[in-house]
């Protein structure tokens, strides 16, 4: 990992938003980014200064629109509030930035509709300039080595999957209220992760208990068949997320997003055979390989920012401004399948296969 201070070359990047999310987790990452913050805007006065501050931006200003108007940027990361409907700004504040003529960085979740990605595409396309979406669990450490093992001819094609995450799915006698849809835009984590491993899904059927809890079946590319558990009720103090993909005679467990299981081909328990067995432990050739971090060292890998990919995500985006070329992984395209999925869980008959890119949502007004 190079450090920001050693980079040889930077994009000169503004920030809009300046809310505790970004103060955690976005901001942060430029220390390990090519990125020159050079401004950023907040309508809070207090903060915009104290962000400009702690991050050593050279300028500040009480709206975004002064931003893009004064400011001459590779550039722009957006990270907002929803607006007073529930609705992401994304859309709207990524479209002027790029006829602003910067590049465009926004966090999740993109869009509420695949209507509105496909008006940020459009002038993605008119502008030339490209818009990464923070999907970061297509980076985090453990499921990119998932994606990795899938790929591999050691592992074998994909045949099934399943994942759970806490996530609660509001009634049908809401799916025109977009504020109470709000939290559950956050589908696009366990799908985000989902889509990067296996494509996007072609088919989805769910149920829905009366409490909120979702079980549903998404239908990956080549018949994969995944189960997503969508587990609101959940303790609070469980881990969010669970996900198992199974090979051909491997698979492969990622428990709580920074324990990784590793089942190979080949691998026997003790000899002796069926009801001969005295020793669960077989050869050490095949056998399963575990990761997991050691949270003793300051080492970059302990770090929250580096195990959730929030750095990752950063440094992939500015390194494609850098180098001309549009983010092949959290770029529109994706954003829009990860909106049709919500788009379809929202507004998808309940019990029903649903085919993803054939469903019409109703048009928003």
């Amino acid at each position: 990992m190079e450090y920001n201070y050693e980079s040889e070359a930077r994009i000169r990047a503004g920030f809009v938003g300046a809310g505790g999310h970004s103060y955690r987790n976005i901001y942060p990452c430029f220390q390990y980014a090519p990125v020159e913050l050079v401004a950023l805007a907040d309508h809070h006065e207090d903060k915009a200064a104290a962000f400009a501050r702690l991050f050593g931006a050279e300028r500040w200003y009480l709206t975004h629109e002064e931003l893009l108007a004064n400011e001459t940027l590779d550039a722009v990361f957006i990270c907002t509030s929803f607006d007073a409907a529930g609705r992401p700004r994304y859309p709207g504040l990524a479209i002027e930035a790029m006829r602003a003529g910067m590049h465009v960085w926004i966090e999740k979740p993109a869009a509420e509709t695949t209507a509105e990605i496909d008006a940020v595409r459009r002038v993605s396309q008119e502008t030339g300039k490209h818009v990464a979406v923070g999907y970061k669990k297509m980076f985090f450490p453990a499921y990119v080595r998932v994606k990795e093992l899938t790929d591999s001819p050691a592992f074998g094609p994909v045949s099934s999957a399943s994942m759970r995450y806490r996530l609660s799915m509001p009634p049908p006698d809401k799916r025109d209220d977009t504020s109470a849809w709000k939290g559950f835009m956050d589908i696009c984590h366990p799908a985000s992760a989902l889509y990067h491993i296996l494509g996007p899904a072609e088919e989805l059927i769910f149920r829905r208990s009366p409490a909120g809890d979702v079980s549903a079946v998404l239908t990956f590319p080549g018949g994969v068949p995944c189960a997503l558990h969508l587990a609101g009720r959940q303790a609070n103090t469980s881990p969010l997320e669970r996900l198992e993909v199974v090979g051909q005679g491997a698979n492969a467990v990622v428990d709580n997003c920074a324990r990784l299981a590793v089942y190979r081909r080949g691998g026997e328990r003790g000899p002796g055979g069926y009801g001969r067995t005295t020793s669960f432990i077989g050869p050490d050739e095949n056998a399963p390989v575990y990761w997991e971090p050691e949270f003793s060292l300051g080492n970059l890998y302990n770090k929250g920012l580096f195990l959730e990919g929030y750095v990752q995500q950063v440094d992939y985006f500015a390194r494609c401004v850098l180098q001309g070329t549009a983010p092949t992984i959290g770029g529109l395209d994706d954003a829009w399948h990860l909106t049709r999925l919500f788009e379809a869980f929202r507004y998808g008959p309940e019990g029903q296969p649903i085919r993803l890119q054939d469903f019409e949502p109703p048009a928003k007004g």
